[in-house]
């Protein structure tokens, strides 16, 4: 079997992006920051936070916002528990935190930077669109003088920073070269684009990337790095942000399972899979289920069964037809191409296994592969019969208990062990 020959990708067809230059993209994991901004979701404790931090280090992303220590006491407190951690486990992802371009934001994050000895990416944050302006009655000139004074005292202090333009997907061109311009100029050397309100599509987050590449990095003479942060409202921000690598973004940002103001951020998890599925990444994705499973427990979040990858129907099937190709795919020997036949991401990625059900849908294929797997013999009609039309009278796909309540009916017993039933799903 030559695998390449079994699957034609259309997405590489015409196009003009190498996915995998995308190896040399950084990843920033902001789900202890602006994820926690959902107003569902729980703050979780420090011992949490921590646990998460080691698991974005096993998926290698490389930044993480551990916070916005300005925002009082408890942040303060996570914030230089998370960035003690990092010092003292040692783990290589690096730390930022989010500040309002104000000088009292930025403070905090110096103090713990200095207390723990380690570099904190001070990223300060200002309104740029100018529905934003009006409603705050900014006037450019006090913008820039905020971005002066809030720059120019981290670059002092020492500290790394990322200057991020909010709602720079609104904002007029000629103030976002005004703004960025004045933030390099005080040595700002990474600046970030923010959809903050999911206003942004593919399109123009390339035009947006490009635009910021060629009007305001390139003419500044530095070596100034581009970040992307993107947010769903219009159910776009995975493809924004795949969009923005395209254009060139050397950073990008998300969170777990999405989280994030209204209905959140770039999914992390999804963006990982991506990424490896088109060549710009390689890298074990096992964590993942444990990463959004710490999420969902210690956050109070539920996946929905339908969710991409992490769903408990991500990887399961009722339906005749597609359990079928499935089975043969399985009986040819190739766990790789059962893993593909019906599914364009690879179950087994995640440490998840392709699982077959029974339902109004489902065909005789269905009934006998899960008598096999359950360790009853599929060869006997009268089961398979019982089995098969008790599925055909029902409106869902029948539970375990269901099942076993035909098969004592019908008399059987098991004539091996069950085989290992799989993961469950990945509900939360």
């Amino acid at each position: 079997m030559d695998e390449r020959e079994l699957i034609f990708d259309w997405n590489g067809a015409g196009g003009t992006f190498d996915w995998r230059s995308a190896r040399r993209v950084e990843l920033d994991d902001e789900t202890l920051r602006d994820g926690l901004q959902n107003p569902s979701v729980v703050d979780p404790p420090i011992d949490v936070k921590i646990r998460l931090l080691h698991l974005m280090e096993g998926l290698a992303i490389h930044t993480a916002d551990i916070g916005l220590p300005g925002a009082g006491p408890r942040a303060r407190e996570a914030v230089r528990a998370l960035a003690a951690e990092i010092v003292n486990a040692p783990l290589r992802i690096r730390p930022n935190c989010a500040a309002r371009t104000v000088i009292a934001d930025v403070r905090p994050i110096v103090e713990i930077s200095q207390a723990v000895g380690v570099a904190i990416e001070a990223c300060t944050f200002i309104g740029s669109s100018p529905i934003r302006q009006y409603a705050e009655d900014w006037t450019l000139d006090l913008m820039l003088r905020a971005t002066e004074e809030a720059v120019s005292f981290a670059v002092r202090e020492g500290l790394p920073v990322m200057y991020v333009t909010e709602d720079t997907t609104r904002a007029r061109p000629e103030t976002l070269k005004r703004l960025y311009t004045t933030a390099i100029a005080c040595g700002a050397r990474r600046i970030c684009l923010a959809d903050t309100v999911g206003h942004a599509t593919p399109d123009g987050a390339r035009a947006l990337v490009r635009f910021a590449r060629e009007e305001i990095v390139a003419p500044s003479g530095e070596d100034v790095k581009i970040d992307w942060h993107g947010h769903r409202d219009r159910g776009l921000g995975l493809a924004n942000t795949l969009a923005a690598i395209e254009a060139g973004a050397d950073r990008v940002h998300g969170t777990a399972l999405g989280i994030g103001e209204r209905v959140g951020n770039t999914e992390m998890e999804l963006l990982l899979v991506n990424l490896k599925l088109l060549g710009g990444y390689d890298i074990d994705l096992t964590p993942l289920a444990e990463y959004c499973g710490l999420v969902c427990e210690a956050c109070g979040v539920s996946i929905p069964h339908s969710y991409p990858v992490m769903g408990a129907d991500a990887f399961r099937t009722g339906t005749g037809v597609h359990a079928a190709a499935i089975i043969k795919a399985q009986a040819k020997g190739h766990s790789w191409l059962a893993d593909r036949v019906y599914s364009g991401v690879p179950a087994s990625w995640i440490g998840r296994e392709q699982r077959i059900e029974i339902g109004p849908v489902a065909g005789m294929s269905n009934v006998k592969y899960w008598l096999r797997e359950h360790g009853y013999d599929a060869s006997d009609e009268m089961l398979c019969r019982r089995i098969f039309d008790a599925a055909k009278a029902t409106d869902h796909v029948l539970t375990e208990a269901e099942i076993e309540a035909v098969i004592r009916e019908a008399g059987a017993v098991r004539t091996s062990a069950a085989a290992d039933g799989g993961d469950g799903g990945g509900g939360g």
